[in-house]
């Protein structure tokens, strides 16, 4: 099923891609439609298409899910294809862990585990680089649910850095981005993916539930306001956006 939130006459959309029934544009999907956005969300393992242009959205989104880059799924191979539509027509697009790691898979990337099996399910540093650092300030802590991490593309400028997975944020262009971590994540999400997904907190790596929330009162300020700033970097408010429908 094809959802779009309700949308006034002329008013920019945002497409927003996810990978599961109960999944939510979190964080993001609320700040962009305070910025003025409706969002159109589509569920392709659900069986919804994508556009074949943007030229009535201003801007798209991949989110997180289950399932690897790597996977054989049809599904996964036509998103991966898909990317190339917000690439060519040069609008605003943004993957989050899966949807970065698709970015890079189309690019010609790799995706794949640490050397160690590290998995990042927590809270865990980050370090802008001075690419990075010259577009915003970063947060030092962000949370992480992922055992795969992504090669940094030919082309593609890093902007922030990890400890286990070195590449964590990309720029592709001026419009493109993938963010290895879950800015968008609130506390019933977190609530929610360490209940449903606990038998992941035994991964080789990973945190122990105590720990996200106490990593989410520690740094959650730091990682919204990040967050802010990014989106307005990224695509600004509607009423600035440009091409949209």
């Amino acid at each position: 099923m094809v959802w779009i939130d309700p949308r006034r006459p002329g008013q920019a959309q945002i497409l927003v891609v996810l990978h599961q029934e109960g999944s939510s544009p979190g964080r993001v999907g609320l700040v962009l439609q305070q910025m003025g956005y409706a969002l159109d969300i589509r569920r392709p393992p659900l069986g919804d298409s994508l556009p074949q242009t943007l030229a009535d959205h201003a801007g798209a989104v991949i989110f997180g899910g289950p399932m690897s880059a790597n996977d054989p799924d049809e599904f996964v191979k036509r998103e991966i294809d898909w990317i190339s539509v917000p690439l060519k027509e040069d609008k605003p697009f943004l993957g989050i862990c899966l949807g970065a790691q698709m970015l890079v898979k189309h690019l010609g990337g790799e995706v794949r585990a640490n050397d160690g099996g590290f998995a990042e399910i927590g809270y865990y540093p980050l370090r802008a680089t001075p690419a990075g650092a010259e577009l915003l300030d970063w947060p030092c802590q962000v949370y992480q649910w992922h055992r795969e991490g992504f090669s940094l593309p030919s082309g593609a400028a890093l902007l922030a850095t990890g400890e286990e997975y070195p590449n964590q944020a990309i720029r592709v262009g001026e419009k493109a981005y993938g963010v290895q971590f879950h800015a968008e994540l609130t506390f019933a999400m977190l609530n929610r993916w360490t209940t449903r997904g606990h038998a992941r907190l035994a991964l080789h790596g990973a945190q122990e539930r105590r720990r996200h929330i106490e990593g989410r009162y520690l740094y959650d300020p730091a990682v919204r306001q990040w967050l802010a700033d990014f989106l307005d970097l990224w695509v600004g408010p509607a009423h600035k956006s440009r091409g949209a429908g």
